[in-house]
């Protein structure tokens, strides 16, 4: 038996300003984005590097005022995606020029070089480059 995550659901409030945040300032690819209904669609998205066999982000529209609740924060404040990067600096400062609240700083670490950063809705990334 082979079992592999597919994707994850990240609850957002507007389909369109995450679509933008996360292909714009994380170089995520739009794979898919279709309407459902009037106010849902299916939206995923990836890393580029990642689209056809990693792990996708499926976009979902919070509705509840539960699920409104829990936009930037479905860990209860723990760190909730981790990405995973071979120009660990170049992101970090792409990231810092675009005013991205940086969580943690980047370190050295005996795995390699990380950093923390909050998201458009204040999700905690680690962003990892491995040794």
């Amino acid at each position: 038996m082979q079992n592999i995550l597919g994707q994850i659901t990240l609850l957002v409030d507007d389909y369109d300003k995450a679509l933008s945040y996360y292909t714009e300032l994380l170089d995520f690819e739009l794979l898919e984005d279709t309407t459902m209904s009037p106010e849902k669609r299916w939206v995923v998205i990836a890393p580029k590097a990642s689209k056809e066999q990693g792990c996708k982000l499926l976009l979902a529209k919070a509705n509840t005022p539960d699920q409104k609740k829990a936009i930037g924060n479905q860990t209860g404040g723990r760190v909730f995606l981790f990405l995973y990067t071979n120009q660990i600096e170049t992101l970090h400062q792409k990231l810092v020029d675009h005013k991205v609240e940086i969580a943690k700083p980047l370190r050295s670490e005996s795995y390699g070089k990380v950093f923390v950063f909050k998201d458009l809705y204040g999700n905690l990334w680690d962003v990892i480059q491995r040794n």
